[in-house]
């Protein structure tokens, strides 16, 4: 999915070829297609096909016109004219609101005699779950006959699960000239100005005819001499039990830009910027508070880990995304045991779905099944109680951080009681279930943690970035108890020390080219000894002394983790590297930008450019919108760029907010409002402006 086009504007999605044909029901690149428009988890369409006279039209190209919209151009093959040029042309313009797909197509005549034809729209739905479009298998729903579709006065009603989608015309209009065939400025801006925002006139009269699972809608349509004319259909999806919903407030950074004199930084940090806007979230209990959808299409829900990075990278532009997320992870905050959910007091949830997660199609053996509320991730916790501490830093209220006091000391406690679960004095995790994540850290495949050899590690396994999360999240959460007058400081800050020290006695390994800190310890706590990226989380989390800092920042700024475009996630001289592979040799934007923060708090300003340079690179590659992840292949292989990573999600929360991180890396972006540019060409006029 790699090349495919995707509008978001959660919680819905609209995924299509790079010519803007959506076709979910069949195949692209040789494989089961993602194609087609999403709400809540479910792909309520799969399909659309836009003909004339009976015959397909022929897509030419694919474009966004806005944020959340687009436009295909088409034409009309088989149709009589003066010359074997096709004489008409279609533009088929999309609209994504949270809760609806508006398609609205004109026609437009380059004849000199008004044309008659009949044009038609066929709405495929297969209410398909995620996980069976990840897996490539069939949708139950639709073999299953469970899905509902009938005609209803002038529209088509479908219903299923407790989802109502509705089919129904939309209005078009008639115009005189188009002056030229191409869309010119006349009738084309004009059109483009109106799409979206008003019914235009009143379409032809049309048919709704329902066959199985498609809505096929027909307008015996005139196109005036040299003219246009224009039809449209809406499909609205009213979705009552959906556990996210659209945010209810308005988004903190419309209108914000950013200027730079390097094209590249502006290009992606504004387009970053649009996708973010269209990855905002809420859950129906708290509408007012906004949090960012992981990634589409898989990870389009909230997600501790995700959603609690990419408020962190968006705290020099706003705190209201971070206290939104804050608030609505300690609604869902653990207050009892539960095995099932890996649920334990005080723990932030890992992810929310609507229902049961089974891995499915290629998928299916895994045997992976996660109850729709989940609590399999041993780093969210640390991460909520830093990221608290950091927004307040940033500028948040402080009755706001106040109310959440009780939160931060269940996060704290959970950290000392909980998170040990064996009781050596670090974190640790282990699936006891089976059926759960059997890595629970943000390299959460079952391959990611390896010896240098590439065999893998056996758990419960302690992340040694997770140990430097939770150092941090005790020395922060101190501070925050005893600016608000409440008891324990000092006992966390003794904590911390405790597992300072141990870390440092522990994790340490030289591999006869240095020494650094080992990915983890294994179940009989051996320190497995691959180099990877998450040492570089260590960094401006405190735990490590000052020659720790030297000799991470040194292995993390060699040719063996810096590839060029971000950092590797693991050494190309380790048994396990692949480039290609999903945490072992990829690269993923925003771990390179936790790692080019750490450096940059840790002095290392220079080793940090570079990594900025890197992503700036890597954003230009994927027309500036860096994907989840992409190949860990060196800037010198002459590969041509970043390749991509065929599953990837895009666009990506965490990924998306990179942008903002590095833009506030490189103009030095402090929490008093002032600015220390860097030394760099990528520096240059750059700045964020209103209007």
């Amino acid at each position: 999915m790699h090349d495919m086009k995707a509008l978001v504007c959660a919680p819905a999605q609209l995924w299509c070829d790079p010519d803007g044909t959506v076709a979910g029901g069949g195949t692209h690149a040789g494989a089961a297609s993602i194609g087609g428009f999403y709400v809540a988890d479910t792909r309520v369409v799969s399909s659309i096909g836009v003909a004339v006279d009976g015959e397909p039209a022929t897509p030419l190209t694919w474009r966004t016109t806005r944020r959340a919209a687009s436009v295909t151009s088409m034409v009309a093959r088989n149709v009589d004219g003066p010359t074997v040029d096709p004489q008409l042309r279609l533009d088929e313009r999309r609209e994504l609101a949270h809760d609806a797909l508006t398609e609205r197509i004109d026609v437009r005549s380059a004849a000199d005699r008004e044309r008659t034809v009949t044009l038609s729209v066929a709405i495929g739905l297969d209410m398909a779950t995620m996980q069976e479009v990840k897996g490539g298998a069939p949708s139950a729903a639709a073999s299953g006959g469970a899905i509902a579709l009938r005609a209803a006065d002038g529209a088509a009603v479908a219903e299923y699960g407790g989802m109502t989608v509705t089919i129904e015309p939309v209005g078009g209009e008639t115009c005189g000239t188009v002056g030229d065939a191409t869309g010119g400025a006349d009738c084309g801006a004009a059109c483009d100005a109106a799409a979206g925002t008003a019914d235009r006139g009143t379409a032809p009269t049309v048919a709704i005819d329902v066959d199985g699972l498609v809505c096929t809608a027909r307008w015996t349509l005139t196109v005036p001499a040299r003219g246009r004319a224009g039809v449209g259909l809406r499909v609205r999806v009213a979705a009552p039990d959906a556990v996210v919903a659209a945010a209810g407030t308005p988004c903190p950074w419309d209108g914000l830009r950013a200027v730079a004199d390097d094209s590249r930084v502006r290009r992606w940090v504004n387009a970053s910027l649009d996708d973010l806007a269209g990855l905002r979230l809420s859950v129906p209990a708290l509408p007012d508070d906004e949090f960012l959808a992981a990634g589409a299409p898989w990870f389009f829900t909230l997600f501790g880990r995700d959603s609690l990075w990419a408020a962190r990278f968006l705290l020099p532009l706003t705190t209201r995304t971070a206290m939104g997320t804050l608030r609505t992870l300690a609604h869902f905050q653990a207050t009892e045991l539960d095995a099932a959910t890996n649920a334990e007091p005080g723990k932030i949830m890992h992810e929310l779905r609507g229902e049961q997660l089974v891995s499915t199609g290629a998928f299916a053996e895994d045997g992976m099944s996660l109850p729709p509320l989940y609590y399999g991730t041993i780093d969210a916790t640390p991460l909520w109680v830093i990221t608290l501490a950091e927004a307040l830093r940033w500028g948040a209220p402080e009755d706001e951080v106040r109310a959440l006091l009780p939160n931060l000391e269940a996060a704290l406690a959970w950290l000392r009681d909980w998170g040990d679960c064996d009781g050596d004095g670090f974190l640790e995790y282990v699936d006891r279930t089976g059926q759960g994540l059997s890595n629970q850290g943000w390299k959460d495949s079952g391959d990611s943690v390896r010896w240098n050899d590439g065999s893998i590690a056996d758990g419960p396994i302690a992340l040694c970035e997770v140990q430097g999360y939770a150092y941090q999240a005790a020395m922060l959460g101190a501070d925050l108890l005893d600016r608000f007058g409440r008891p324990g400081g000092d006992e966390w800050r003794a904590w911390a020390a405790t597992l300072k020290r141990r870390f440092n006695e522990r994790f340490w390994v030289d591999d006869g080219r240095g020494r650094y800190p080992a990915i983890a310890l294994d179940r009989d706590k051996r320190p497995v000894d691959a180099l990877t990226s998450n040492i570089g989380h260590l960094l401006g989390t405190g735990i490590l002394d000052e020659r720790g800092v030297r000799d991470v920042a040194a292995r993390l700024a060699s040719p063996e983790m810096l590839s060029g475009y971000g950092v590797r996630t693991m050494s190309s001289a380790a048994g396990g590297y692949w480039p290609q592979s999903y945490h072992c040799g990829s690269v993923w934007a925003h771990d390179s930008a936790i790692v080019m923060n750490g450096l940059a708090a840790e002095g290392h300003v220079d080793e940090a450019v570079r990594i900025a340079e890197g992503l700036v690179r890597a954003a230009e590659a994927f027309d500036y919108q860096i994907p989840e992840l992409y190949a860990g292949d060196a800037l010198e292989d002459g590969a041509g760029g970043p390749a991509p990573y065929p599953a990837a999600c895009h666009p990506q929360a965490w990924s998306a907010a990179s942008s903002v991180a590095v833009a506030a890396l490189l103009l030095g972006m402090r929490p008093d409002g002032s600015t220390h540019p860097v030394d760099s060409p990528l520096a240059r006029g750059l700045r964020f402006e209103r209007g």
